[in-house]
């Protein structure tokens, strides 16, 4: 038991991350962007990138299976997935926005994870494959309970990330128009704050989040070009779960995701496992249709 909730708060945080910049994207931008994911593993396939190209070594850090170049990699794919974002945005969706309705946005983001991952496959080719081949041992924390330091340092990192969002977009004049801006676009911009930079910031806040995000999963297990369309699922189901829009509840309903994922495959065979995010937001939805925490209606 100790250990599925271990590994279910893991699986957790990583969900949280991916789910900030979605439920980010749900609740100011009024569209499901289903290209989120895939900004995921681009982000994870650039740091591969990255170390790839300029050679750097996989050595490790202290108890850690990477080090300092992963580290350096993972800053340049952040800059990368933000530019990304900023592209499409601007070829695509900056198009499309105010001028079709919102169907037709998830419709445009369905074809963009569909080229994003076509192009990762074209790069990279379709071979699972691994930041390093270190072998790490496991931690016994307690009896039954055993985890790996990569493990404790994405769970970690994705607290220190969470709490720095919320900080950001509770503290700051800029977090603070964005939130005005999900609340009601009309109202915000009768009171001076300019949509178009409040837009901006949304995919540069969500690509950030996504290329740290993916670049943990794939530290966590192994870098595939489909990991991103197997997590598109979880990361909805978190979102929606948490209440469109609401940030807190995004990470909250990440985290119970992952845990019921885990505990699943104790009563289940694990090839099931990939159905328990919907069970989870359907009875959620059911008894709470705005979520467990009301956020924007993101729809309207």
């Amino acid at each position: 038991m100790a250990q599925a909730l271990a590994d279910g708060l893991l699986t957790g945080a990583i969900y949280a991350l991916g789910a900030i910049g979605l439920t980010l994207t749900m609740g100011i931008l009024r569209f499901a962007n289903f290209a989120h994911a895939e900004m995921m593993t681009w982000g994870a396939y650039m740091a591969l990138g990255v170390l790839t190209v300029f050679g750097l070594p996989s050595a490790p850090l202290g108890p850690l299976t990477f080090g300092w170049p992963l580290i350096g990699a993972t800053v340049i794919a952040i800059g990368l997935t933000i530019a990304l974002a900023l592209l499409i945005d601007k070829l695509i969706f900056a198009r499309l926005r105010g001028r079709v309705n919102h169907l037709t946005l998830v419709f445009a983001s369905f074809g963009v994870a569909l080229l994003i991952r076509n192009l990762i496959s074209l790069i990279f080719g379709g071979e699972a494959t691994y930041y390093t081949n270190t072998l790490q041992m496991a931690i016994l924390l307690a009896p039954g309970l055993r985890v790996m330091p990569d493990q404790v340092f994405i769970f970690v990192m994705s607290l220190v990330l969470v709490v720095a969002v919320q900080l950001f977009l509770q503290k700051t004049r800029l977090g603070l128009a964005m939130r005005a801006v999900s609340e009601s676009p009309t109202l915000a911009e009768i009171n001076g704050i300019a949509l178009s930079r409040v837009v901006r910031w949304v995919w540069i806040l969500g690509g950030a989040l996504a290329a740290v995000a993916g670049v943990l999963y794939g530290v966590s297990v192994q870098l595939r070009p489909e990991f991103g369309f197997q997590l598109l699922l979880p990361l909805f189901a978190a979102a929606i779960v948490g209440g469109v829009g609401n940030v807190v509840g995004a990470v909250l309903g990440g985290f119970l995701i992952g845990i019921v994922e885990s505990f699943s495959v104790l009563v289940i065979p694990a090839g099931y496992k990939l159905a328990m995010p919907f069970i989870v937001m359907l009875l959620v939805l059911y008894v709470r249709p705005t979520g467990l925490f009301a956020g924007t209606s993101g729809g309207k």
